[in-house]
């Protein structure tokens, strides 16, 4: 049986519980560690250098985790990493027996990630245990997007904007960068599908791809108008947003009109729902700047942030369900 180095026994000693380690501890629980490991592992190399063993899928997904939870950089994490105790415990990582795995090692796992499309098979297989938790009611999504902004300068080694990403006026400011279009579970607020596209791509031209094809009901903002027409939208009964300049005009007096108030209330309530997934990847995440070049990099990170964003929006229910069990 390992012993705790004097460091980390004095570490577990102090009195006050961090926010970091409360974190960490839930996500410990609500995180479908051996599943996600498992999708990992029959692709993961089985030897290293000369007289080097390869570091363990459990160590290296955990780090990638952490990466995404607090917006690092691959140096930046393994900084981190030498300073805090939380995050090596996290890891498993004991300073006294071995050093941090360094920021290289973290690439080669990020484009062994990347190269066999491993992000979003990580995400479908968390939305497969939410599933199986009774998480994922299917019946109704919720569709929208949000702008990701990409680095405009042109002050690189190419003197130019990675050409992959546009431009895109939103009311009456531009916006240079790509977009994350999601579709949400009407009932969990989950995400069940995500696309990445262009900043200036219309959010219309997405709208099918974002549904499971399940769903009785799919609802959206303003600037899904007309999407009902779409054949390929073609499925689920569509709640679209009135346009805001059509709105202004109602008159509470006039039952018909205040009538359709009312539904416009209603159905803002219930789309309110897809922007936890937003705030949790910009907010709780850092995430509000591509970190790489490149449509297909970029959208295989927002597989990674969206899919580790679902345990933190279901994190109560899987707790509640974890005590249950173990009751």
């Amino acid at each position: 049986m390992n012993q705790r180095s004097f460091a980390s026994a004095e570490y577990a000693l102090k009195k006050k519980r961090t926010r970091r380690e409360k974190f960490l501890a839930e996500m410990e629980r609500v995180v479908p560690w051996s599943r996600l490991i498992a999708v990992i592992e029959p692709l993961y190399p089985t030897s290293g250098r000369v007289g080097r063993q390869p570091i363990g899928v459990a160590r290296m997904l955990r780090m990638y985790c952490l990466q995404q939870w607090y917006g690092l950089a691959d140096e930046a994490l393994e900084d981190a990493l030498y300073d805090s105790q939380a995050l090596r415990d996290f890891v498993g990582i004991d300073l006294s027996r071995e050093s941090v795995p360094d920021a290289t090692t973290l690439l080669k796992f990020r484009r062994l990630l990347l190269d066999n499309d491993l992000t979003k098979s990580l995400f479908d297989e968390i939305n497969a245990y939410l599933a199986e938790q009774g998480l994922l009611m299917r019946a109704g999504t919720i569709v929208d997007a949000t702008i990701i902004a990409a680095p405009s300068s042109t002050k690189n080694a190419d003197l130019t904007r990675d050409p992959e990403m546009h431009q895109t006026k939103k009311g009456n400011q531009w916006h240079f960068g790509m977009k994350a279009h999601i579709g949400v579970d009407a009932q969990s607020g989950l995400v069940h599908t995500l696309v990445g596209t262009a900043a200036n791509v219309s959010d219309l031209n997405v709208a099918d791809a974002l549904l499971h094809g399940e769903e009785h009901a799919a609802f959206g903002d303003a600037g899904y108008q007309g999407v009902h027409k779409r054949a390929e939208a073609q499925g689920p009964t569509w709640h679209v947003a009135m346009r805001r300049g059509k709105r202004r005009k109602f008159n509470e007096f006039i039952e018909p009109q205040y009538l359709a108030e009312r539904a416009e209330k209603i159905k803002a309530s219930i789309r309110a729902k897809v922007e936890h997934p937003f705030h949790v990847i910009k907010n709780l995440f850092r995430h509000r700047k591509t970190r790489y070049k490149g449509l297909a990099r970029n959208t295989a990170q927002l597989f990674s942030l969206f899919g580790l964003a679902n345990p933190v929006i279901a994190k109560k229910a899987l707790l509640d369900c974890h005590a249950q069990g173990a009751s």
